[in-house]
């Protein structure tokens, strides 16, 4: 299964290693994974990015969501772009990392 993961990145410190702990535990399941936060940092404004990472989520089978993606502008715009395309969606409960 291909599997995009969406979280929150504005304003968090260790977003990369978030993003790389899912992806890591997605790979051992044997999926294979679409990770956002690998796009390079300083591409201009969230409507750059969402050019990129939406395209992404038509590409993939289902959606992973981060703890605290409610309070993320892009996060929340592609959580509902993946309910419009029905694709799966869901969330991680937790990290071992703080976010």
């Amino acid at each position: 299964m291909i599997i995009y993961i969406a979280g929150p990145i504005t304003g968090v410190e260790n977003y990369q290693e978030n993003f790389a702990k899912v992806e890591r535990e997605l790979i051992k399941e044997g999926h294979k994974v679409l990770n956002p936060a690998i796009l390079p940092q300083g591409m201009g404004d969230l409507k750059k990015y969402m050019q990129i990472c939406l395209p992404m989520i038509e590409a993939a089978d289902a959606v992973v969501m981060l703890p605290g993606w409610e309070k993320s502008l892009g996060a929340n715009r592609e959580y509902g772009y993946a309910l419009g395309l029905c694709k799966t969606v869901t969330e991680v409960c937790c990290l071992e990392a703080p976010i």
